[in-house]
């Protein structure tokens, strides 16, 4: 059974990092995200290596810090928050993640956020 607490704040880390390599290692093959960008899904490594690459490009340094974690059947439900650029002068968001697992990969990522107040 896997660390749902540590698998989750190993994943946040390698999203602070802009690590994609590392963060497709996270994810199966065939998974599906989907995010308020991407609602229709990416299906992939391939699809979500050049999405992630896009989107890291174009965000200041964020650092991301889980809140809260908890167990659902196939995976888990993840409340974090986000500070973007210097102490979170370009923007805070606060997201939630409904992560589906197999073989302790992510098949299906669906992220929700939204910005919090500076």
């Amino acid at each position: 059974m896997i660390d749902i607490i540590d698998f989750n704040d190993r994943w946040l880390k390698a999203w602070s990092d802009k690590d994609v390599p590392g963060l497709l290692g996270f994810y199966a093959a065939d998974c599906v995200y989907k995010d308020a960008q991407t609602a229709a899904g990416l299906i992939g490594h391939e699809a979500l290596g050049g999405y992630l690459t896009g989107l890291f490009a174009a965000m200041p340094p964020t650092i991301y810090t889980p809140e809260e974690t908890w167990a659902i059947d196939g995976g888990y439900c993840g409340r974090w928050y986000a500070a973007m650029g210097p102490d979170g002068a370009a923007g805070r968001l606060r997201g939630f993640d409904l992560v589906i697992l197999k073989d302790d990969q992510i098949t299906l990522n669906e992220v929700y956020i939204h910005q919090m107040p500076a």
